[in-house]
């Protein structure tokens, strides 16, 4: 419905980063096709498990114990005592507890960690394809995006480290890294990682690493991260999340890893977005640290055998081009005569009551795609894989 002149002059009173902010191709297809009878919701960027009770029921506990208050903006102690524990046990190395900060999930990490680095004036620097809230968090503190697209071919997704540099100017406040890649599935080497590093040494600037997915790899235990190869006090900014490894995407609570010397900064950012997590949900959070070692090894196999029931029937299609991807959960293909992609997720929520994402979301490189996510029983993934494929129409479900 076309906005009345009142409602457009309303609009006009904010502030461009606001109005300009850009829809999410992905709810977009989210909200079309969420009451549709039968369809598999392959859309979003998380599984099909709910949170497992034993992190549940320590919610529970700290609610029923009446931790109802105010608490520390830094986060519980003990979780972010935890955080460093788990990031030893990762790395085989000591962390400092002052390094981790309790977030509103990881989109708010990454919030801060822009609030922090960018703003009028200066630009950031962002791979693509890419999770898109990235580039409008950087778009909402008024920093200018810069995108610098990632190259596809059948062998693998690949990011040519100088276009990446040749993009950075006087301007450039901060580069968004993000290994494993969201939606391609790339996975950094640890020489690419230490040749951004070395880069942004030498110019001052900021790395925002978005090592969420470091777990989903399907070579090794885990990715390579900057922490393989940085100091302490290196200008990176880790983000990431509780909501992939257990489970937890509508629990909203994540963390951000600073040097320690940003701390009372970072404090006082967090006091002035959200004043603190609230407690109960860092209860949560402590017991799957503490207890959720075997779930999240029980995601990891599932994704693994995910991966091999969409990827194997995709790939015998002569419609669709498609990398396999490294890590993270995704599938990101091309399918043959269906360059509107945007139009493609609503077609296929129609057509075979299959709903996945368009490659339109994810920015420059991405327009073609469309993103899968195989977090999910491989029985439901199958039955996708088969009407796909139908639809198709070339055999490949066969």
């Amino acid at each position: 419905m076309p906005l009345a002149e009142s409602d457009k002059a309303l609009i006009a009173g904010l502030r461009a980063e606001a109005r300009n902010c850009p829809e999410s191709g992905i709810v977009e297809v989210f909200n079309y096709g969420r009451t549709r009878p039968g369809l598999i919701p392959l859309w979003a960027g998380e599984g099909d498990l709910a949170t497992p009770s034993f992190i549940c029921d320590a919610a529970t506990r700290s609610l029923a114990a009446g931790e109802t208050f105010y608490t520390y903006q830094r986060g519980l102690p003990e979780l972010r005592a935890a955080l460093a524990a788990y990031h030893e046990a990762q790395f085989g190395r000591p962390f400092s507890t002052e390094r981790f900060f309790i977030t509103g999930g990881g989109m708010q990490a990454i919030q801060l960690a822009f609030q922090a680095t960018a703003g009028a004036g200066d630009s950031v620097v962002i791979h693509t394809p890419a999770w898109p809230n990235a580039a409008a968090a950087a778009g909402l503190v008024g920093a200018r995006v810069v995108s610098v697209p990632s190259e596809f071919s059948i062998n693998g997704w690949s990011l040519d480290l100088q276009k990446l540099f040749d993009a950075c100017d006087g301007t450039t406040r901060a580069i968004f890294l993000n290994s494993p890649c969201n939606p391609t599935g790339w996975v950094a080497t640890k020489a690419e990682l230490r040749a951004v590093l070395d880069f942004t040494r030498s110019h001052g600037i900021w790395i925002i690493a978005d090592e969420i997915y470091s777990r989903f790899v399907f070579a090794g235990e885990r990715s390579a991260s900057f922490r393989d190869v940085a100091e302490d006090d290196d200008r990176i900014l880790y983000v990431n999340t509780f909501s992939k490894n257990w489970a937890m995407t509508g629990w909203r609570i994540g963390w951000i890893e600073i040097p320690e010397a940003l701390g009372q900064v970072f404090e006082n950012l967090i006091q002035y977005n959200t004043s603190g997590v609230a407690a109960f949900m860092q209860r949560a959070a402590f017991a799957a640290l503490e207890q959720g070692g075997a779930f999240v090894e029980h995601q990891i196999r599932r994704v693994k055998e995910g991966r091999q029931v969409v990827c194997g029937v995709l790939a015998k299609s002569n419609r669709v081009e498609m990398a396999w991807p490294e890590g993270a959960f995704y599938a990101f293909f091309a399918i043959a005569g269906e360059d509107d992609t945007a139009k493609l997720g609503l077609k296929l929520v129609d057509e075979a009551n299959v709903g996945i994402a368009p490659g339109t979301a994810f920015g420059p490189g991405g327009d073609r795609f469309m993103r899968l996510c195989f977090a999910r029983k491989a029985d439901d993934l199958a039955e996708a894989a088969r009407r796909l494929s139908h639809w198709l129409g070339d055999g490949a479900d066969q």
